[in-house]
């Protein structure tokens, strides 16, 4: 009697990219001062997808923190491309816009997506154990209507992805997935650093 063999094949993967930034003390330390400074010159900041929390307006890129840090992570950024396949010579990298995000206790942010990009990131400035972790929804939007009971949850029945905010920790993904921040219940403030990253050929 012939055999087959029998294969799983994991096709169409959503990319979520987790790492911790080499010089992070030295990048968090930049970074928060001044992340204070622009909050302290625009205490109002703006409302997107915050509840409760600071929103800065955009980082003008040209200014000295926002270049370094972006050159801080910048083989972290080039890996993920590299990951997708992306040819890196016929498309200019451009980076949208870069902003922060500051949730004091009982701050979250609401689901949503950020269009018109590729690549966007989600960098953790300040971050205690419970000031909200970051959810990923399922994209196929096939697969929320309906799911049978499962009796054990893994990579091929969840429906949500949450990562941990850490000090120190980029995490990548595509822009297209919807997103939200869970409730900081911690008493510190979660100042988190976010960019969209576009290609251009």
């Amino acid at each position: 009697m012939n055999t087959k063999e029998s294969n799983l094949n994991l096709i169409f993967p959503t990319p979520i990219w987790v790492a911790l930034v080499p010089n992070y003390k030295e990048v968090n330390k930049v970074m928060l001062s001044y992340i204070k400074s622009l909050q302290s010159a625009d205490v109002a900041g703006i409302t997107k997808s915050n509840s409760d929390g600071w929103h800065s307006k955009n980082f003008d890129l040209k200014q000295q923190e926002p270049q370094f840090f972006t050159n801080s992570i910048s083989s972290l950024l080039n890996k993920s491309l590299n990951d997708m396949g992306w040819d890196l010579e016929k498309n200019k990298t451009k980076i949208t816009a870069m902003w922060s995000i500051i949730n004091p206790k009982n701050a979250s942010n609401m689901r949503h997506i950020h269009p018109n990009n590729f690549i966007s990131a989600a960098y953790y400035v300040k971050a205690s154990e419970k000031s909200g972790d970051i959810v990923f929804y399922d994209p196929r939007s096939a697969n929320t209507i309906r799911s049978p009971i499962v009796s054990k949850t893994n990579k091929l029945n969840s429906n949500i992805f949450s990562v941990q905010p850490r000090e120190g920790l980029l995490v990548l993904f595509p822009s297209y997935i919807h997103h939200s921040v869970n409730r900081n219940s911690s008493e510190e403030e979660r100042i988190v650093l976010s960019f969209n990253i576009n290609l251009i050929s």
